[in-house]
């Protein structure tokens, strides 16, 4: 059988939830699935990973224009390659109208519904736009949790046996590392001196930096100043508003963004911190959490939408909407030292419990029965 895959969200999106899972889905797809014929689609350079799988065929697209590529040039030569099979594995965007053969979508989340103003304003248009069509043309609905399930059937009416839950995973970098050397890493490239309290995870403003920073301010007297607060990256939306809530608040010399960070650094980040905190208010799943508890990081974040079914009891949860509670939980997890090592413990044994590789098992039974029929 020949299965094609538009793989390119894994180098165009990296970095992103999306382009996590689609990089992961694809490198063990390749390692499970030595069977049937595959054709990926990949953007430019890169593509040397893919030498010796012999059942791997790439198809090289551009970078530029990607509306072209996407409803065009893809389309088409997945068409022409007479695939039994095509899987979008962001969020279905780009899926033909015309059926030729099985599709399979991967939707995250419905955020531009949700929360429209939380989101780029040409990336909704397109969301909301292309959908309804997305959804009635797939053969079957992949989605990342429970909530995000239930989500696509209030808002679509779609029946319970189209849509297939695939968790995500933390990738195998996030393990736990020398407390002492993780922070003299840090130490050494971010300059950060003392103990933190760790936020990443983006800067959209669902992600509710604003109420985290508000926290960590009222936190401060009552920890005896002992813990900064580090933020990976560098703020984009809603910049002038976090920076001067910062300023308003006195503490420009207590909160630490970094800049851009390389992926490889982040397990250094998290095995170095106290405490990692996300207070998100709508997350499709939500990696962040579960990459800070494969660390050993002790976590607290949102008891909102699909975050509760991930960490489970693993992590401190609060009502990201409660600046009070999450000053509480944020003093109460550095100064009980038993409860932060009680969520050390669940935390990695919570996290064990998610692999990449059964994300992609499950995929590839969804490509196996519908093949089948």
């Amino acid at each position: 059988m020949l299965i094609s895959i538009d793989t390119r969200g894994a180098k165009l999106y990296a970095g992103t939830g999306i382009g996590t899972y689609t990089h992961q889905l694809m490198k063990n797809i390749m390692n499970l699935d030595r069977k049937n014929q595959y054709l990926f689609f990949w953007p430019g350079e890169g593509y040397d990973r893919f030498n010796g799988f012999h059942n791997i065929h790439v198809h090289l697209v551009g970078t530029k224009n990607k509306t072209f590529w996407t409803y065009d040039y893809i389309p088409h030569h997945v068409k022409k390659s007479k695939a039994q099979l095509f899987h979008i594995p962001q969020n279905g965007i780009g899926l033909p109208k015309e059926k030729f053969c099985k599709y399979v979508v991967t939707v995250h989340d419905l955020i531009p519904y949700i929360l429209p103003e939380t989101v780029g304003y040409s990336y909704r248009e397109r969301f909301i736009q292309e959908m309804p069509s997305i959804i009635e043309n797939a053969d079957i609905i992949i989605t990342v949790s429970e909530y995000s399930k239930q989500d696509i059937i209030s808002y679509f009416g779609v029946p319970d046996k189209k849509i297939v839950v695939t968790p995500l995973a933390a990738d195998d970098i996030y393990r736990p590392i020398n407390h002492m050397e993780a922070k003299n890493f840090i130490k050494n490239i971010y300059g950060v001196d003392r103990e933190f309290i760790l936020y990443l995870g983006g800067f959209s403003p669902r992600k509710n930096i604003l109420g985290l920073i508000r926290a960590y301010h009222q936190s401060l007297k009552r920890l005896k100043g002992i813990y900064d607060l580090v933020i990976v990256g560098a703020p984009k939306d809603s910049h002038g508003q976090i920076v001067s809530t910062i300023e308003q608040l006195g503490i420009k010399n207590r909160v630490i963004f970094t800049g851009f960070a390389p992926y490889s650094h982040l397990p250094y980040f998290y095995n170095a911190a106290s405490l990692f905190v996300y207070p998100s208010i709508y997350e499709g799943f939500g990696l962040p959490p579960l990459e800070a508890m494969s660390c050993g990081c002790p976590t607290i974040t949102s008891n909102l939408t699909s975050i509760p079914e991930v960490v489970d009891d693993a992590a401190l949860l609060i009502n990201p909407y409660d600046i009070d509670a999450l000053t509480e939980a944020i003093v109460q997890v550095l100064e009980d030292k038993k409860l932060s090592m009680e969520l050390i413990v669940k935390g990695l044994k919570r996290a064990s419990q998610f692999s990449w590789e059964n994300t992609a098992k499950n995929t590839l039974k969804v490509y196996e029965a519908l093949l089948k029929v």
